[in-house]
């Protein structure tokens, strides 16, 4: 066998590398060369992490709290999150029924790996969280995906929902708010979509609200389980302090749900990574427990932000955007570009087409649609300075008024 054909697993074929991580290295190529390249691609908040967290960290390590914990986390760390339920969310979980990770990628990974058999199915909407789909697939499942129009507001209805059951489906995955499109699912969407659950009852759900602080127009977050306790038994929830804390560099995430089923995630998770970081924990205990007045201060700057985007974009001709509710993306419509020629002559077939352009001729960096699974738009992050964000969309416009049919 020659070296660069193998032994490569086959489950690799099915999976793409992220779309987004190579954006963002063309990004980073062309600011290096000198261009003036806006990058409002990457999902990071660029606030930074609290004071009061990052110096329980920095004790952790001169405590010397360097050893293994626990797989499924410290009781302290897991104490504490359980407490974050029971407060925020009117939820009770024991710390049996938590386990703490290293990121919400690896708590959505573990229980995937943890429950698909070959060929079962998981229901995810479109657009989704670019990485839901691949990791279902390395766990060799399906990936049902459902296509959710801007119209609708990303949102899945009740009769998509019935219609994408089959007899092999084992998960639908909700995430709001939304990654990539602000979306929110309110208490009285979320109690229609827990009626079709209530029909079948071996069909599991999980929720990422790894977004649930960063709300905007003075709505609350609503948990799937606020509206429908009867799917506690089969609904897992996963979070992090990632964007809220603005700790996505500290990897902790985590996931709440029946003893079972936690269970199962531990036993993958003890053979893999074991646990996440000692240090991360116990700066995650800081975060946890610490003040959080700054968590509305920031959403405030999001929704400032967001509006900020929105009207600007208004002026962009083919370009329609609806307000996001939530997180701290946009999501524009851009098929009224679709079809168009540059004025080097280049045909804007498609969303990557449209985003290739942007970045290497007005060095704005987004992130086209089809990684998200709903073509033609367009992601933009608004985890960028205002000044910044002003300055791109101003590119945009110029971009779009230079199209010609």
């Amino acid at each position: 066998m020659s070296p660069m054909n193998g032994p490569f697993a086959q489950r690799l074929q099915r999976v793409n590398p992220s779309m987004i991580l190579g954006l963002v290295q063309k990004a980073r190529q062309l600011a290096a060369a000198g261009q003036p390249v806006i990058d409002l691609g990457i999902g990071e908040p660029d606030f930074k992490t609290p004071d009061h967290v990052k110096a329980a960290g920095i004790d952790a390590i001169h405590n010397d709290v360097t050893r293994y914990t626990i797989v499924p986390g410290t009781n302290e760390l897991r104490e504490a999150i359980a407490e974050k339920f029971a407060t925020e969310n009117s939820l009770d979980y024991s710390v049996s029924e938590i386990s703490v990770s290293g990121g919400a990628k690896q708590a959505i990974f573990n229980a995937m790996l943890a429950t698909l058999s070959p060929g079962d199915e998981v229901i995810i909407p479109a657009p989704y969280w670019s990485s839901y789909p691949d990791i279902v697939t390395l766990c060799d499942g399906v990936p049902t995906v459902v296509e959710c129009s801007q119209e609708q507001h990303f949102l899945i209805d009740p009769g998509q929902l019935e219609r994408a059951i089959g007899p092999k489906t084992k998960w639908l995955i909700i995430n709001s708010p939304s990654n990539p499109t602000g979306g929110v699912y309110q208490a009285e969407h979320l109690r229609r979509l827990a009626a079709v659950l209530d029909r079948y009852p071996d069909i599991y759900v999980l929720s990422d609200d790894i977004y649930e602080h960063l709300m905007f127009d003075g709505n609350l977050f609503t948990s799937i389980l606020n509206v429908a306790p009867q799917l506690s038994e089969r609904t897992l929830l996963v979070n992090g302090v990632s964007k809220v804390f603005a700790m996505t560099g500290w990897r902790i995430g985590y996931t709440a749900g029946p003893k079972k089923l936690i269970e199962k995630i531990n036993t993958v998770q003890g053979q893999s990574t074991t646990h996440a970081c000692s240090i991360s924990q116990a700066a995650s205990i800081a975060a946890l427990k610490g003040p959080k007045e700054f968590i509305a201060e920031r959403a405030d700057t999001f929704q400032s932000r967001r509006d900020l985007v929105v009207s600007r974009l208004s002026d962009a001709e083919g370009i329609s955007t609806i307000p996001p509710d939530g997180a701290f993306y946009v999501y524009p419509n851009c098929d009224g570009v679709v079809g168009k020629k540059t004025p080097e002559g280049q045909l804007i077939s498609s969303d990557m087409d449209f985003c290739a352009w942007l970045l290497e001729h007005h060095y704005v960096s987004t992130v086209p649609g089809a990684a998200f699974g709903l073509s033609p738009h367009f992601r933009i992050s608004t985890a960028a300075s205002e000044s910044d964000l002003v300055t791109a969309c101003e590119r945009i416009v110029q971009a779009c008024a230079m199209l010609r049919d």
